[in-house]
């Protein structure tokens, strides 16, 4: 589909059966002029399918949701109904900026934010769990802003249908 360059997108792509996919980007033009092309990988919805969650925002150090986090959360609350019998562990990643015991309680919290946002919605509490991983399971170097920024995550991992 034909967008404008020069601006931010989020996007998330969702079947049924399927975890939903999402993603967040700045769409500039390429320089050999090539159009910018997106391949979007659907996880087949069973135990142990983990996706990570792009449009959920933090300040940085902090763990209020941002607003413009509501949109892919309740995506996430929209999967969860129509799957009733679905539980989730929701897991916060940080990357290795401060203390590593700091970034441990800063991904805890983020997750139980993602929870209680989740519960908020008449998702049963008993069907969430919250996990903080801090900066135990890079999926990126922190050597780079990039890393740290890719990192600096939050994971829906199906326990069980």
């Amino acid at each position: 589909m034909p967008l404008p360059l020069g601006k931010d997108y989020a996007f998330n792509v969702s079947r049924p059966g399927y975890l939903f996919y999402s993603d967040n980007f700045s769409l500039q033009a390429s320089a050999d002029g090539k159009p910018f092309e997106k391949n979007i990988p659907l996880q087949p919805l069973e135990a142990n399918a983990v996706v990570t969650l792009k449009n959920i925002f933090f300040e940085t150090g902090k763990f209020t949701l941002k607003d413009d986090s509501h949109t892919e959360l309740d995506k996430l609350v929209k999967l969860l109904n129509d799957n009733a019998t679905m539980k989730v562990e929701i897991s916060g990643h940080t990357d290795n900026v401060g203390a590593d015991k700091d970034n441990l309680l800063l991904s805890e919290n983020r997750a139980r934010e993602v929870v209680k946002y989740l519960a908020g919605k008449g998702i049963a509490p008993g069907r969430l769990t919250a996990k903080g991983y801090g900066e135990t399971q890079p999926v990126a170097t922190n050597d780079t802003e990039a890393g740290k920024a890719q990192n600096r995550r939050t994971v829906l991992k199906v326990i069980s249908l």
